[in-house]
């Protein structure tokens, strides 16, 4: 594990993206609120929330952080979910995994619970941007 005691507590802040691509029709059950197992967008959301704040335990050597905010923000689009997962904390090392492990578990939360009507769903993730620390701000550009 890096030694991060050194540096400056400074504010942090990250935003990933998870893209989830579905079937048309799989993506209408979602947009209608008719998904066999109910809710998805309410379950990957506090799926999402959840994991960001465990992912220490997941990812190997990642300092724990005490996050001070957290959101998951989900859009159906006509081929799938668009994800956004923001982290914020007041720290000395950066929340950038925070951010793409909530936008990843939000997005394996939607294929648990459309996997039955939809085995082909899949998924990418990327940092869309990050701010804050030594090596300063970081956008994505698409």
């Amino acid at each position: 594990m890096v030694d991060v005691g050194a540096k400056d507590i400074t504010v942090r802040r990250a935003r990933a993206r998870a893209r989830v691509r579905m079937k048309p029709e799989t993506a209408r059950l979602v947009q209608s609120g008719t998904a066999p197992k109910g809710d998805v967008l309410a379950a990957a959301r506090i799926a999402g929330i959840m994991a960001a704040k465990r992912t220490p335990e997941l990812i190997p050597l990642c300092h724990g952080i005490a996050l001070t905010r957290v959101t998951v923000e989900l859009t159906p689009v006509a081929d799938g979910v668009d994800i956004e997962c923001t982290t914020e904390a007041r720290d000395r090392t950066g929340v950038e995994m925070e951010a793409m492990v909530g936008a990843s578990l939000a997005a394996l939360t939607l294929y648990d619970m459309l996997k039955a009507v939809d085995r082909a769903i899949t998924y990418d993730v990327a940092l869309l941007e990050k701010s804050g620390g030594k090596t300063g701000d970081y956008s994505r550009k698409i």
